[in-house]
Order: structure tokens, then sequence, then C-alpha cells
């Protein structure tokens, strides 16, 4: 059934799947499940290169006992907007274990990843430690490291309360400029070590071709930045 619970065998095929470079959507569609499924089953148990079907399957097994005896304990929280809390849960845990397969860990994912369910793109230290259900160090820690990324931005409001906010501008324009950033100066140091290794050897020509391959991503990646810059301002 497309709605139940994925079978030992459908993991499986997931992993098939991924090991033959297939899309979610691709393996979506030979499961007859929605591709945020896929994207969940595989965020949540090791990421497309760490993905293990059987281990998934027993990690799920747990998890679901393990829920099945916090039951009767399990209070569910209604949401001021009115969200359903467990929707809104699974997508930021779909969220942040996207940001986790790029690198992030998990508390800097999890605390963007409930920043951005928000309507207002931010947070103040407290709702966040509340919400998260970890400690005030823990989430200046996160935090601190994902202003140091240029991933968030720090406000105060009204109450003169410092927020953590996403929804912040240029955010994500300006951290795809200093990926670019970092993406140049990876590219100059390769271009240096073509001198250093001897012009025309194999070494010097593979950094070469990796210098100029590193250059032209990231010429595209400012002019592609500069292009849609507006976007991220749009109303709808």
């Amino acid at each position: 059934m497309p709605g139940g619970r994925l079978t030992q065998q459908e993991r499986r095929q997931i992993a098939i799947g991924l090991a033959d470079g297939l899309a979610y959507a691709e393996i979506a569609r030979s499961l007859d499940r929605p591709t945020s499924t896929i994207t969940r089953e595989v965020m949540r148990n090791g990421g497309p290169a760490g993905y293990k079907a059987d281990i998934a399957h027993l990690a799920t097994e747990r998890r679901a006992q393990r829920r099945k005896q916090a039951a009767p304990r399990r209070q569910v929280v209604e949401r001021a907007d009115g969200r359903d809390p467990e929707a809104v849960r699974e997508f930021e845990e779909v969220f942040s274990g996207i940001f986790m397969g790029q690198g992030l860990s998990k508390m800097p994912a999890r605390a963007l990843a409930s920043l951005y369910s928000t309507d207002s793109g931010s947070l103040t230290a407290s709702e966040l430690v509340g919400h998260l259900g970890v400690s005030p160090a823990s989430v200046s820690k996160a935090m601190s490291y994902l202003e140091s990324q240029g991933l968030i931005g720090r406000v105060r409001d009204e109450r003169r309360r410092e927020r953590y906010v996403v929804d912040d501008g240029d955010i994500w324009y300006q951290s795809m400029i200093a990926s670019a950033a970092g993406t140049t100066t990876l590219a100059e140091a390769a271009r240096q070590g073509v001198s250093s290794l001897g012009p025309g050897t194999p070494a010097a020509v593979r950094l070469e071709n990796i210098a100029r391959f590193l250059d032209f991503v990231s010429e595209s990646i400012v002019r592609a930045a500069e292009q849609a810059r507006d976007i991220l301002h749009s109303k709808r």
C-alpha cells in the first residue's frame, strides 16, 4: 500500500536505486510511493551515501517500538499557528536531514530547519531551546556556527530580545557569494600548485584542469546569484 510503512524489500530496492544513481523521484515511481517518503527514509538513515536497507529497517522497527512504549506518556502540543504538529515535525526532520547530507552537523541542521518552518523566519534562543529540547549551550554553539557560515542573521525585536533569522533579505544570496569565493580560493591554490609541481607534468596538468573547472563554477555561481537575486524578495 502506498500509504503504509515501507517493507524490508522496498528498502532493499531503495538501496539498489541509490547505488544505481537514481533520483528519489525515480525510486519513488518504481515503488508507487510519494517522493517525500523516499527522501525522508533515506535522510533518516544515513543519507544517499550511507543508506543500508537492513540497518534502516531495523532502526525503523526500533523507533516504532520506542514510540509505542512512550505513547501513554506522550502529549501532543497544539501549535499556535494551527498546523499539524506531526506534519511539521516530519518536515523539519527531512529538511534537517538534507542539511546534514550537505555537511552540517546535527544540531545546526535541526536549528536551521526549525527557523525555516516558522512564518516569521525567526526564533529566540529560548524558543529554540524549548522547541528542540536541548540545552542553551547547544543552541548557542549551533547558532554561532550558522551565523559564521552566513546562513542566519541576528536582529533585536521590539522587546530588545535577540532573534535568529533566516528571512533576512540576502542571506541566501550572500551564502552563494561566499561559496563562490571559497571555490575561487581553491582554484587559486590549485593553480599555485602548477608552478610547484612543474608545468607540463601530469600532476600540474591535473591541477590546472581543476583550477579552470573551479573558476568556471565560481563565475557561474556568482552570475546565477546576481540574476536570481530578486526571487528572494518576491511575494506570492
